[in-house]
């Protein structure tokens, strides 16, 4: 088993609102609840859920990109929660995202050889002279031909755009990358080819990655292991093969419900989750995700779930033992 090169212990991320009252005056949003979570060097980690279960925020926080409300995040050992822009900027060539939007990521005016080689002049890496011929080794290496370094992002689709951005990711050699839902804003044609370029890089690199998606084909496809969150929380943690194989909670049976099945001769109709999730405002007490599961019993509103683990390296946040 490789080391641990990311952790995050009780991790919290709260944001101010202006509405309402509480908290010295103002509501907070708690987008993030309590998270932990550990990558190893070289492991894939799929972290999974709605829109709005707060899986871009915990990305972000990993990185240190957002300061957490509360708990510690360690990267390599080394407690980074507080560090400054200053003492963060070193650690910057270690980890690196992937943003979702591969057009609003990059600057439209300028070229792709600025875009990359902008990685480089901040962290001093290379000579002027040396620098063009590191931008186009690194788009040869996701599938651009290096005359794209003269060119705009406008010129590009939106597979070769976040080709770029993978580029850009990958230009300070980082061990740690969070790709944060890179294949959703493409077509479905081209995500394929998006994801296999991720883990032939992750592979070759041995890059250490927390791919962000909603979709569980996709996350099982380039996952090791797969974190599912609800309004903030972890409901299930496991192996990427048993989670899909024998999911243990119910919010993760109905994610798998919903899964579309492309053999015809196969398909049955989609499940639906009932109603809509709760505002992150005022989550229901006891179990989050008890308004919509099929499953609660009175139990569920007065008792709040830990993550237990249930079988070797296979935890869920849930207080039934007699369903699934």
């Amino acid at each position: 088993m490789n080391p641990v090169l990311v952790e995050a212990t009780d991790v919290t991320v709260s944001f101010p609102s202006g509405g309402g009252m509480l908290r010295g005056g103002r509501m907070a949003l708690r987008a993030v609840d309590r998270l932990n979570l550990s990558i190893a060097a070289g492991e894939v980690v799929g972290l999974v859920g709605e829109s709005g279960s707060g899986k871009t925020t915990a990305g972000r926080a990993v990185l240190r990109l957002l300061e957490p409300t509360s708990g510690v995040i360690r990267f390599e050992g080394a407690d980074i929660t507080h560090l400054d822009k200053p003492a963060l900027r070193p650690l910057r060539r270690r980890m690196q995202m992937i943003f979702q939007d591969p057009y609003s990521s990059l600057n439209p005016r300028l070229k792709v050889r600025d875009i990359v080689e902008e990685a480089f002049v901040i962290h001093g890496i290379g000579t002027r002279r040396d620098r063009p011929e590191r931008v186009a080794e690194l788009l040869g290496r996701v599938g651009l031909p290096a005359e794209a370094m003269e060119r705009y992002p406008h010129e590009f689709s939106g597979g070769q755009r976040q080709r770029i951005g993978i580029a850009r990711a990958l230009a300070v050699e980082p061990v740690f990358v969070v790709a944060d839902e890179p294949v959703s804003a493409l077509d479905v044609s081209v995500q394929a080819q998006v994801l296999n370029l991720l883990l032939d890089l992750q592979r070759s690199l041995g890059l250490a990655m927390l791919f962000i998606a909603h979709d569980l084909a996709v996350v099982q496809y380039v996952s090791d292991r797969v974190v599912v969150m609800y309004l903030g929380r972890v409901m299930e943690v496991a192996p990427a093969e048993a989670i899909y194989r024998r999911p243990m909670h119910p919010y993760t049976v109905a994610l798998l419900e919903a899964v579309p099945e492309p053999d015809p001769a196969m398909r049955r109709p989609l499940a639906e989750l009932p109603g809509e999730m709760p505002s992150p405002f005022a989550p229901p007490s006891g179990c989050v995700f008890r308004t919509r599961c099929r499953f609660a019993v009175a139990a569920c509103e007065r008792i709040e779930p830990v993550l237990v683990e249930v079988s070797p390296g296979h935890s869920k946040a849930c207080i039934r033992d007699d369903i699934l």
